[in-house]
């Protein structure tokens, strides 16, 4: 279920918000995230990095794999562009299932996440802790054809997820549903290439009620048993078929990424 709009807790895609330089924020929001730079000052590097990875791989799959379904949990708060509208540039039939647990998100997508004429897009309140409810869920049934290929997008939201909560379990459920040629799409947090930056950055985190789990290369891999990566594999999300020279380093930005196909 949508969890009720509490603006005296921070919430992730509130505080992304923030970072990412948007107005759609409460003070708690922002005291968590000035909070989260003061233990990292990198940490505003990587929302943004992680837009241009949305970017490319949407692209990617909508250009060259020929996806015309995605289904994008986490979705934030809109910043253009956003995934539908870079996948109805390639295709205008292209049809885009947003599903997010805060209720301002879900506001915010109804007024502003508006689609072409020949595609669709639909919103769904729900949690990734709850991947029953958004496979059964009208909005997605009405929306999408799960007897096509689907591309799962996992934009910087599996961080936010203890083991506790089975991640893993989560998303093989989640593709387990989707049909033979669908895609999926990660990026996470990663504190490999300067643990004690990250380290302090969750932990305050944590403090301020945003669980976060940064993990390995190898934790990352992990999400893709058996599929078929696409190049370059499991990369940080800036060397993830750029377009022209990263500007920032593997620490700056701490995502790694990732897209494979499902056999």
């Amino acid at each position: 279920m949508v969890e009720p709009l509490d603006t005296g807790r921070p919430h992730p895609a509130r505080v992304y918000d923030y970072l990412l330089g948007g107005k759609d924020n409460f003070a708690a929001d922002r005291a968590a995230a000035a909070e989260g730079l003061k233990a990292n000052p990198d940490a505003a590097t990587a929302p943004r990095q992680n837009r241009a990875f949305l970017q490319r791989t949407v692209r990617f799959l909508a250009a060259e794999a020929g996806i015309r379904q995605f289904l994008d949990i986490g979705t934030g708060l809109p910043t253009a562009p956003n995934v539908h509208q870079v996948a109805q540039s390639v295709d205008p039939s292209a049809r885009v299932v947003y599903a997010d647990n805060d209720p301002l998100v879900l506001a915010h997508a109804r007024a502003l996440l508006t689609g072409t004429g020949e595609g669709r897009t639909s919103y769904l309140d729900a949690d990734l802790r709850e991947p029953e409810r958004i496979l059964a869920a009208p909005e997605l049934r009405d929306t999408l054809d799960l007897r096509e290929p689907v591309a799962l997008l996992l934009y910087a939201v599996l961080h936010f997820l203890d083991d506790a909560a089975d991640p893993y379990g989560i998303v093989a459920r989640l593709m387990a549903s989707l049909p033979h040629g669908s895609y999926l799409v990660i990026s996470h947090i990663t504190g490999d290439h300067d643990p004690e930056a990250w380290a302090r950055f969750t932990e305050v985190m944590r403090r301020q009620g945003v669980t976060t789990r940064v993990r390995s290369k190898a934790e990352v891999a992990r999400f893709f048993p058996g599929m078929e990566m696409v190049e370059p594999g499991v990369v940080p999300i800036q060397r993830w078929r750029p377009e022209g020279e990263p500007p920032y380093t593997d620490a700056q930005v701490a995502l790694y990424g990732g897209v494979a196909r499902k056999h």
